[in-house]
This record gives structure tokens, sequence and C-alpha cells, in this order.
């Protein structure tokens, strides 16, 4: 009898069946070989024997994924998910919005689309296919860097240095990689896609300051720069735009100066006839603009001339509600309308502060502390500290959005007194916008995201008003360059130095886009986790 091996050789795997080819392909690209073995433990096993028998084991679907290429199946994969998964959501708000936003109005009749017409298709198809050629030019060019980068390829390197040296720099993926957002262009030109566009170009630009930030670059700057000198600029030219363009003015941001302005907009007075007219917030936000135009007329009370025929321009009748019982001292019929009864411009100032302060107050509150209830451990661990924290930021916040609103409205009696008529008419608009927005000095240390944000909202209002009045044209797919654009700095920088990227939740996002997983790459660069949420530009 012949004597047992010592080492005996392994029996040979089985040949796992390749099994219908449909079921093979479908359960590539919809579930990964983990996530197919988890859920053969849990829901296959315990399924009736038909379906257990057809069903193929863990086995198999590993060896058929490590036989391909993975990284394909995995980018469609997660492509086939997030349009699943932003359809779902987008149909939900639709519902959500039509059903409970509507007041009680009738459902409007709209023209009925098909489902490959409708823009929420359409807009998911877009995102999953930025996603989609995102990760096969990150990895295509990524393997071609690599291999360009081998012996083998020293005479291609030789005849064509340039296009050699591009594709071997360290930015190549990145740049290339971002050329997948032209697929924004599926989803057709609206509001939508130049908010878009502009998030993303402003986002860019954030990153890039922190950048050279990070390389030193603003290592001397003075204590008082930082990301609080964008607002007056940014609030200047807003309210130029609500008072003379209010179709480019964004009017959620119009509907919340309006809502908070107790004291300059007179409202119709309770005992005051319903027949007879009154004119609304936006009539007197215009007789303001046209005040402006006709370079700022003198109030002419009708108590001290009441046979005055025409106390007011022809332009300007629709306000005579409420100038018509204006105090007579009043020199200025914008002071006239902002403010009848008190003749007192500076009184009508601090009255409008001691009223809207508590208001805003109330406001900020419940937003402030709705944000903070992801963080309830911290209030639970150190109560004291956390709600200091709390207050002192709605606070400031309060304190800068009344100071900010009451100086732009107060600006207006305060040129009508100092300049002369005819000086700046139109213009003191913006100069009014802007001394208001210095008021966002107090919130310079913590409010770089809200005053971004007004500056989005700027550059949107800057871009319509600039084409209505024909100071520029569009261009034809425009906004796509600029998404492209701001995308390709975004992950040239986030290639460079992960932790200009501010914000875990983005750079896991962005290595979710390469493919990489959903991961953090600035954890362990600097500190414990290596993102330290503050201010950066402050």
């Amino acid at each position: 009898m012949a004597s047992a091996e010592p080492y005996p050789s392994p029996p040979p795997s089985p040949v796992p069946s390749r099994g219908d080819p449909i079921l093979r392909n479908v359960l590539r690209y919809t579930v990964s070989a983990k996530e197919y073995k988890a859920l053969h433990h849990y829901l296959i096993t315990r399924s009736p024997p038909a379906v257990r028998k057809r069903a193929p084991p863990p086995a198999n679907v590993k060896s058929i994924a490590e036989a391909s290429d993975e990284h394909n199946a995995a980018a469609i994969r997660a492509s086939l998910r997030v349009f699943i998964a932003s359809q779902t959501a987008l149909q939900i708000w639709d519902r959500i919005t039509t059903r409970l936003f509507r007041r009680g109005n009738p459902p409007k009749n709209l023209p009925k689309t098909s489902v490959f017409r409708s823009p929420n298709f359409r807009l998911s198809l877009s995102i999953s296919l930025i996603l989609l050629l995102h990760r096969i030019l990150f990895r295509f060019l990524t393997r071609l860097r690599g291999n360009l980068a081998n012996k083998d390829a020293d005479p291609f390197r030789r005849r064509n240095p340039r296009i050699a040296r591009a594709l071997t720099s360290r930015l190549a993926p990145a740049a290339g990689a971002s050329l997948a957002g032209f697929a924004l262009g599926v989803y057709p030109a609206d509001q939508l896609r130049l908010t878009i566009a502009i998030y993303f170009a402003t986002r860019a630009a954030e990153y890039a300051y922190n950048f050279f930030e990070n390389e030193g670059w603003f290592r001397n700057r003075p204590w008082w720069w930082g990301s609080w000198m964008m607002m007056p600029l940014a609030t200047g030219q807003l309210l130029h735009a609500f008072v003379f363009d209010r179709d480019c003015f964004p009017k959620a941001y119009g509907d919340f100066i309006l809502s908070y302005t107790p004291n300059y907009l007179q409202r119709r007075p309770t005992a005051y006839p319903p027949s007879l007219p009154w004119p609304q917030p936006d009539a007197i936000v215009d007789s303001l603009a046209t005040m402006s135009r006709l370079n700022w007329p003198l109030f002419i009370s009708p108590m001290l001339f009441p046979n005055n025929p025409s106390p007011l321009p022809s332009t300007l009748t629709s306000i005579s509600p409420i100038t018509s019982s204006a105090h007579p001292s009043i020199p200025h019929l914008s002071c006239a309308l902002l403010h009848p009864s008190n003749p007192s411009c500076s009184k009508t100032f601090l009255t409008y502060i001691l009223t809207a302060f508590p208001l805003l107050a109330k406001f900020f509150t419940l937003v402030f502390s709705l944000f903070s209830l992801p963080r309830y451990r911290l209030y639970i661990s150190s109560p004291f500290k956390e709600t200091n924290m709390l207050a002192r930021r709605i606070l400031r916040m309060t304190l800068f959005i009344t100071m900010a609103i009451g100086t732009s409205w107060g600006s207006i009696c305060f040129f009508a007194n100092t300049f002369p008529r005819h000086f700046l008419p139109t213009q003191r608009w913006f100069l009014g916008g802007f001394l208001g927005g210095l008021w966002a000095f107090l919130e310079r240390k913590g409010g770089r995201s809200n005053f971004l944000y007004s500056v989005r909202l700027s550059i949107d209002s800057s871009w319509k008003v600039g084409k209505k009045r024909g100071w520029w044209k569009g261009i034809k797919g425009g906004d796509l360059g600029v998404f492209v654009a701001g995308l390709m700095v975004i992950n040239m920088i986030y290639e460079r130095d992960a932790m200009a990227v501010q914000g875990g939740m983005v750079r896991k996002g962005l290595g979710f886009l390469r493919g990489e997983g959903f991961v953090d790459r600035a954890v362990g660069i600097r500190g414990d986790k290596g993102d330290r949420e503050k201010d950066r530009i402050d």
C-alpha cells in the first residue's frame, strides 16, 4: 500500500457553473459579491425551495466578479442606485409640495408630459450619468498615467513631450474626470441648472482660497480680514435689484425682508375702509424706485396746502392714502411714505430696531435650535457650554440681520437729508445696501456659509439684471462650462490638499464620486480627525 504524501496538494476547486447569463448580468450590475452573500444568508436561505434552487451560490457570484472588471460594474451599480434614489426623492417632494403646500388652492391642470421628458427624470438621469462617467474617466486616466510612467512608454514620451507631461501630471485624472460634468446638459437649461453652476463656481473659489491659505499666502493678513467683506457688495447689489429689478431678485429673500420690516412699510390700518385702495408693500417699493428716478421730490403736505390740486407727481398717486395724512413737518416725500406719523427719522430707526429685534430673535432661536438637534450628545455632556454658544450665535445673527435691514431702510432717510437731490439718485440704493452689509462684521467668525449664500444670490441676480438691460448676452451652454470648470477646480484642489476642501461630508462625496468609497481622505492628516470645522476665512 502506497504511503500517503506528507503534504498532499489540495483538491482542485470546482468550476462554478456560469448559469443563466441574464441572471448573471442582473446580479453583477445590481449587487456586489459581498452584498449578495449577505442577501443569500438572510433572505434566500429562508426562501421556498424553488427560489433557493434557481439562485446561484455566493461562491459563483464571487468568481464571476473576480473574472470581470469589477470597477465598471461597481460604477454602474452606484449610478443606478443614485438614479433610483434621486428619482424617488424628487417624486416624494413633488407630492409633498403639491398636496401640503398648495394651502387649499385647487390643483392646476398642468400639461402632461412623458416620463422621459419630465424634469425629474432628466435631473436624475444627469446626476447618475455624471457619477458613472466621472468614475470611468478617473479610473481610465489613472491607469493611463501609470502606464505612461513605465519605461515601455519612453518612445511615446520622446515623440510627444507636451502630451506626455499633461497625461502624467498628478492632476490629470482629476481634471479629465471633471469633463463628466457636461452630462448635466441632459437636464433642461433653467434656473436650477444656473443655480448649480453658480454654487460649484463659488465653492471652487472658496476651496481655492483655503488652499492658498494653507500654502501660507495670507500669513500677514490684518485681523479684520474675512469672508464678511463680501457681504456689503452682495447686499448693495441685492438691494438695488430689489428696488429696480424685482423680477431678477430672489422672491424668498425679498419676502423675508418685507416680513421683518414692521415700521418702514405701512400696512393697511384695521379701521381703514376695505372699499378704499391701499398700496401693497411691493407697490410701496415701486414708488420708492419712481422717487429715485424723479430725483427724490420734496413733500407737499395736503394739510398745509389744501388747495394744491396735485401734491403728488402723477406717477405716485397710488401712495396718496399714506402720504395724505403724513406729518406736515416732514420735508421729503420718501420720509412721508416710510414713516408718515413720525417726523423724526432717527426715532423711526430706533423704533424699528426695538420692534424687529424680538421678532428676528424668535425666528433664529427656532432655526438654530433645529439645526443643533444632531449635536444633542454635546448638549448632554456639556449643557452650559453648548447652550451659551447657541445663545451667543442667536444674538449675533439677530443683531446682524436687524441692523442690516434697518440700516438699509434708514439710509433712505439719511441720504435724503444729507445728499443733494440730484446726487446719485438711483445709485444710493447700492450704497445703502453696502452700509447695511457692513454689519456682517458682527458675524465674521461664524457666518461664512450665510455670506456665501448671499454672494450666490447676488451673482445670480447680477447675471439676470445684465441680460435684462443688455449689458451682456448669454452663451448657449455657458452654465455647463461654469459647472465643469468649478468641478475641475474642486477635484484638483482635493487632489493636492484634501484639507482645503472643508467639510467631511463634502470630502466623502468626492471620494464616492471617484469610486474610492465613502471615505474622508483628510482623516489623520491634521489632528485626530483632520477636519477642524471653523471659519477658514475669518
